[in-house]
């Protein structure tokens, strides 16, 4: 019988149906980070445990590490608390960690990529939401809490529902100027941000086959914003040809027997799915989120929603993102003054990102009183930056270059939005008060148009430049 990539892959990882109707699933590989661990190291001390499985467990940090002195001990006493608690338990249950010494640092969901760790087939789990990242590879990855991270520290298992799967088709070809940021950001505006609970997104099309690995990734990590327990692409040469000589993959003969099991896991032709949805790339245009989720987005050169032209039922939430925002509907979002700028995160922190950003700031200048950040994803994409002199585009431009980590994306680190700021962000998340300031506001956009609204000082249409 046909199957899709998360049938061959839950098969693959299935010990057992739990009395619950849910599934015992073997994890492949455990990825955690200082913020969701040390709760869950400390449980495994309480019940006298041990990590089952350490080698399939890999640590660092980066939400809470600052992004300009790394110098350790870190000036705030909870994030130094925080980094010596994950450093002393990787010791201590034999974990491999990639802390500030190691030289290989980075946001989580940026090095298990780079290094080679993430690949297709596997199971994945983090304790962050947007795990869902390393589905780019055709993994079936997902976030879970700190109870689930002490269980799958001790058990390399997990209780979890297998959820349906909608085929999210994207035909065609992107026109110029539209990145796969805009891809996603399109497709929850059109399923919402709910749309997604109990499925899997299977992402497909020529326009997604088109995309680099990295452009897959900005697909795949922002699944979780759109409702769903995960999203894939199905392995294919593209996978492959990224995934060859990377520090973790596997080498010589090895390899290409991988690479012949990693496309056998890809979705039959004739799978079914519980769910199709189509759009076709020539109509995306560069999005621009005006509200407080990211489904609350429209294309550039379009106005603002009034409440009225609200689906039923979110009228209410409209009102109060126009209410927070200081937007009214029908005024266009394109023009709207912004006060910071920011580039990097798990989801637009890699080295494409910070190389099409670039092309749009060199021989510019950042507009007058707008606070611009450079953030790389990992210590290695800071790196090849720097190798290409694009630390250098960005600082003669008025960008500050900082260190990797996660900074502004959810501020549980210095960088932080103050009061009522604009921000022009190429992060995941436009919550209220996700970017460090209660009352501080969020545009989500790709990194190009990131750089240009820094150039600009205000919301541009990066086709227009």
């Amino acid at each position: 019988m046909s199957k899709t990539l998360l049938d061959k892959v839950w098969n693959a990882h299935a010990v057992c149906e739990l009395p619950s109707g849910q599934t015992q699933l073997f994890i492949g590989l455990h990825l955690v980070h200082e913020v969701t661990s040390p709760q869950a190291f400390a449980m495994l001390r309480e019940l006298g445990l041990k990590v089952k499985y350490p080698e399939q467990t890999f640590a660092t940090i980066d939400h809470i590490v600052p992004t300009q002195s790394q110098q350790r001990p870190f000036a705030d006493g909870l994030a130094e608390e925080m980094t010596q608690s994950l450093t002393d338990s990787c010791e201590e249950f034999g974990v491999t960690f990639y802390d500030l010494r190691s030289g290989q640092q980075g946001i989580v969901h940026v090095i298990g990529p780079e290094k080679g760790l993430t690949q297709p087939g596997m199971t994945i789990a983090c304790g962050d939401s947007h795990t869902s990242t390393h589905g780019a590879f055709g993994t079936i990855a997902f976030g879970i809490g700190t109870s689930q991270i002490r269980d799958v520290l001790a058990t390399q298992c997990l209780a979890i529902s297998k959820p349906k799967t909608r085929k999210i088709e994207i035909s065609g070809s992107l026109s110029e100027g539209v990145f796969a940021k805009d891809i996603i950001l399109a497709i929850i505006h059109h399923l919402g941000v709910k749309g997604g609970i109990g499925y899997a997104y299977e992402y497909c099309g020529s326009a997604i086959e088109y995309l680099n690995m990295e452009e897959r990734l900005t697909i795949c990590n922002m699944s979780i914003e759109g409702g769903a327990r995960c999203g894939y692409i199905n392995p294919d040469e593209t996978t492959i040809d990224y995934l060859r000589n990377r520090e973790m993959s596997p080498k010589g003969d090895a390899f290409d027997r991988a690479a012949k099991y990693w496309k056998s896991v890809a979705s039959d032709d004739t799978a079914s799915f519980d769910d199709v949805f189509k759009l076709n790339g020539k109509d995306i245009e560069p999005m621009v989120t005006w509200g407080i989720n990211p489904g609350q987005s429209v294309p550039v050169n379009q106005k603002i929603p009034s409440p009225s032209s609200a689906p039923e039922g979110e009228q209410n939430s409209y009102q109060e993102a126009l209410d927070f925002m200081s937007f009214k509907g029908g005024e266009s979002i394109k023009g709207t003054p912004i006060n910071v700028a920011f580039i990097g995160s798990c989801t637009n922190g890699r080295i494409s990102d910070l190389r099409e950003a670039a092309k749009v700031v060199q021989g510019s200048k950042v507009a007058n009183n707008i606070k611009a950040l450079v953030v790389p994803g990992s210590m290695a994409v800071a790196a090849q930056a720097k190798k290409e002199g694009l630390d250098q585009i960005f600082s003669e431009a008025g960008f500050e270059w900082r260190q990797a980590g996660c900074s502004m994306c959810l501020a549980m680190n210095p960088d932080k939005l103050k009061g009522r700021e604009i921000c022009a962000s190429s992060s995941n998340r436009n919550f209220k008060g996700r970017q460090g300031s209660p009352t501080g506001r969020t545009l989500l956009m790709s990194p190009s148009m990131v750089a240009a609204a820094a150039i600009a000082g205000e919301v541009v249409d990066i086709r227009s430049i």
